[in-house]
């Protein structure tokens, strides 16, 4: 695929994405797609050299691995992304009625948005919901597919400081319009009910958000930049997912694909990057494939992972936010991320791995790392190490506007992220404990 269709295929990607449930269920849809066989938590697994399976969790996170067919010293190569971005969600009493005629949706912060970004913009809300089928309650994703929200701004006549000082209470402030007087109590639930094709009675309980219904788009007089929702972390997750499949199984070794959960909230959920997800997932399929746990803990001393999270690219506005010699720009491949307080897990052995890797391979990459007086932000890499400890780094697409409601991105960012993570995959990567490694 050319920089342009992995472009539009990425804007494609978040359309469909609307939840981390989405996303999850987007990426399977993929994966059985090119031939991968779905694996249960609760089922015996039969696991098979050159077999190729995935398996999910709280139908939130995902994980997916293709086994080589020559195992007598293999390893992991693991690429790990997240599916969750910073939204709203709606509370178990969805509504807020008035005042007069207005109803309004009851909404909390998920993750660690730009709060002001949110506002004056269509809202659809989409999810899980648990129904009563009978005696059995099922799972069923739910997108409304239309605007059914908006969060309105004060107006400018009615408070002329706005524009010199902006404080949004998300109590008061950040409360999404549902009627104006159409609608009556419990429509929200009705409206659910009816999309769903259930009675309000048979719904049991729900994970519903308020998201961003702006559609994503390469957009520029040279078509040079991604807009879009999610771009943190789906960015990531897309190419990674393509690296992945780009990439096929690799002889003598298990590569492995996840896409976890929580990680705006911080990852210590049964579905997160800090759960026992991973480090169940390679036991099991080390077991399944007859290999014993001496045979395993010497497969994860060799193994290495990249921790996939988008980075910080030069703000065009604002270049000082940036360490002066460590930033990234749009458009000139991944950043490799590095911070001595240890938020991001590179190292010297583990980002020495990955420049030889692309180097190797010809993809281009850059370094970042924040400004020393700036404690920037952490992601799963250090957090999935306190379950299965390998080595590993943190990279990420370069995007400016980072947890807003609208993100940007360079569009040949896309293109270049895949080729990273195919060249990792392809790669057959040999370390001896944090003294060698060789590119075989």
């Amino acid at each position: 695929m050319s920089n342009t269709d992995h472009a539009r295929a990425l804007c494609g990607f978040i359309d469909a994405c609307p939840s981390m449930f989405h996303t999850t269920a987007r990426i399977a849809e993929r994966l059985e797609g090119a031939g991968f066989a779905r694996l249960a938590e609760g089922d015996a697994w039969s696991v098979e050299p050159g077999g190729r399976y995935y398996v999910t969790r709280n139908g939130s996170s995902v994980i997916a691995f293709a086994v080589g067919e020559k195992l007598d010293d293999y390893h992991f190569q693991v690429a790990a992304a997240h599916g969750d971005s910073p939204v709203f969600k709606v509370k178990p009493v969805a509504e807020l009625e008035g005042p007069a005629d207005y109803l309004r949706l009851d909404i909390e912060a998920y993750g660690g948005m730009i709060d002001h970004t949110w506002l004056d913009r269509p809202l659809g809300v989409a999810g899980r919901v648990l129904v009563r089928e009978g005696s059995r309650a099922v799972s069923r994703l739910y997108d409304s597919g239309r605007d059914v929200a908006l969060i309105p701004s004060v107006a400018i006549h009615l408070d002329r400081e706005m524009n010199s000082k902006l404080e949004l209470n998300r109590a008061k402030d950040l409360v999404a319009l549902f009627s104006a007087g159409d609608l009556v109590a419990g429509s929200f639930e009705q409206m659910v009910a009816d999309d769903l094709g259930v009675a309000p009675t048979d719904i049991l309980a729900r994970d519903l958000f308020v998201y961003n219904r702006q559609p994503a788009v390469v957009w520029g007089a040279a078509g040079e930049f991604i807009g879009a929702p999610k771009l943190d972390d789906l960015g990531c997750a897309y190419a990674a997912l393509e690296g992945f499949l780009a990439a096929g199984a690799n002889a003598h070794q298990v590569n492995v694909y996840a896409c976890f959960d929580n990680e705006e909230v911080g990852s210590n959920t049964k579905q997160g990057a800090m759960s026992t997800f991973l480090k169940d997932v390679l036991v099991r399929a080390n077991a399944a494939l007859g290999k014993t746990d001496e045979e395993y803990r010497r497969a994860v001393a060799g193994s290495f992972m990249v921790s996939c999270d988008n980075a910080h690219a030069c703000h065009p506005n604002h270049p000082e936010k940036h360490d002066e010699a460590n930033r990234c720009w749009l458009n000139k491949g991944i950043a490799v991320k590095e911070a001595a307080n240890q938020h991001y897990c590179s190292d010297a052995f583990s980002r020495a791995a990955l420049v030889a890797v692309l180097d190797a391979a010809g993809v281009p990459h850059q370094t970042f790392s924040n400004r020393s007086d700036m404690a920037g932000g952490g992601t799963l890499g250090n957090l999935s190490n306190t379950q299965v400890s390998m080595h590993g780094v943190d990279v990420g697409l370069p995007q400016l506007a980072m947890h807003s409601c609208f993100e940007c991105a360079g569009a040949r960012d896309v293109a270049l992220g895949v080729d990273a993570l195919a060249a990792f995959y392809a790669c057959d990567l040999h370390i001896v404990g944090a003294e060698s490694f060789e590119l075989r």
